[in-house]
């Protein structure tokens, strides 16, 4: 879930990359209406209160009446796709360079606009068919890494840090996340890493420094670590690295399509001081919907039924008064936010685009490296 910003460390270690992600995430209040497209959930109340009664030697009162209440809730889920999904309107760049996925151009022919796109991860994403980042040098030299949502290779200018030595993952015969590289990366529990100061994996696990937190956080999908390492398929506890390269040819070999063959999305271990894990009412990679009940609404049922009766006719007594209050509606659930308070949503029907200095991550508008 993703936080405020700057971020804080107590944040970003409640939970081990589901995301979440962490690193720009939240568990907060709703911000906004639901969608016009897949409605806030109101429950149907209210109910009939009959009344009234009738007086020998007179005539009958009629009492009471009924009060229905409440609303429906929309089944199923808020809408996603691309039918009703404001599309971005301003050309975003990465560190002053311009990729395809913030060129305003639908590069894939997909139908989706840049991060309409499932596939485009943020600014600094220079593919829209598939997970990998495609920027030369992005997933960093062999065995270290930083922040992988950024243009660069090195951690001069965002102070992330991590070591696939550290990965439990990397052993033979797979070597994973980076089979290309072999036994270069082989599992050392108790690696340094030079460029972190020397710091051990378990140091690098529990603490990466505000600097990662403020640069990289925003930048980090929920259901991410800020080293890209995810949650594929959402939700499922498995993770694996967006800068597979399992072929080797420089291309990535990561996909949606390929999210659970190893041999293309490699298996890793997420880092917990970074992991922007996913909350159930938050967006995320590979999870583009959300339950109804995550939106504001309820439907108040009821009121007050009629009260019956009166007096009957000649000779009657007092009829009874008939109704009584209605049952009031049950009220639409508010569960945890898509983002973070004063954070705009974006990526469902009826949401508005981000501004042009933010760009949508996730489902909400964050902004970018310029």
């Amino acid at each position: 879930m993703r936080h405020a910003l700057p971020l804080s460390l107590s944040l970003l270690t409640t939970t081990l990359f589901g995301f979440t992600l962490g690193a720009g995430c939240s568990d907060s209040a709703v911000d906004g209406a639901a969608p016009s497209a897949g409605a806030g959930a109101a429950d149907s109340g209210g109910g009939s209160a009959s009344g009234g009664g009738s007086a020998s030697g007179g005539g009958s009162a009629s009492g009471g009446g009924s009060a229905s209440g409440g609303g429906s809730a929309s089944g199923g889920e808020a809408g996603g796709g691309a039918g009703g999904i404001a599309p971005p309107t301003t050309i975003v760049t990465c560190q002053g360079k311009t990729y395809l996925c913030g060129d305003l151009i639908d590069n894939d022919g997909d139908g989706l606009l840049d991060s309409q796109d499932p596939d485009c991860l943020g600014p600094c994403d220079n593919t829209e068919d598939s997970y990998y980042g495609g920027i030369p040098g992005q997933a960093g030299p062999s065995c270290t890494v930083d922040c992988y949502f950024d243009q660069d290779s090195g951690s001069g200018n965002d102070d992330c840090h991590w070591n696939h030595q550290c990965d439990p993952n990397e052993v033979a015969p797979g070597y994973h996340p980076e089979s290309n590289n072999g036994a270069m990366c082989a599992y050392n529990a108790n690696a340094m890493t030079p460029g972190a100061q020397n710091r051990s994996c378990s140091d690098l696990q529990r603490e990466q420094s505000d600097s990662c937190h403020d640069i990289c956080g925003p930048l980090t999908p929920n259901g991410c670590d800020c080293f890209g390492c995810c949650e594929l398929p959402a939700g499922s506890g498995d993770y694996v690295w967006l800068g597979s390269d399992a072929d080797g040819t420089g291309e990535g070999s990561c996909s949606r399509d390929g999210i659970t063959d190893p041999s293309r999305c490699e298996p890793c271990t997420p880092v917990a001081a970074c992991l922007n894990d996913c909350g159930r009412c938050e967006l995320c990679l590979g999870k583009e919907t959300l339950p109804a009940d995550c939106f504001e609404g309820s439907g108040s049922g009821g009121g007050e039924a009629g009260t019956g009766g009166g007096e009957a006719g000649t000779g009657g007594g007092e009829a009874g008064t008939g109704g009584g209050e209605a049952g009031t509606g049950g009220s639409g659930g508010d569960t945890g936010g898509q983002c973070a308070p004063g954070v705009q949503p974006c990526g469902l029907p009826g949401q508005e685009p981000c501004s042009a200095a933010e760009y949508c991550i996730t489902g909400c508008c964050q902004p970018y490296i310029r």
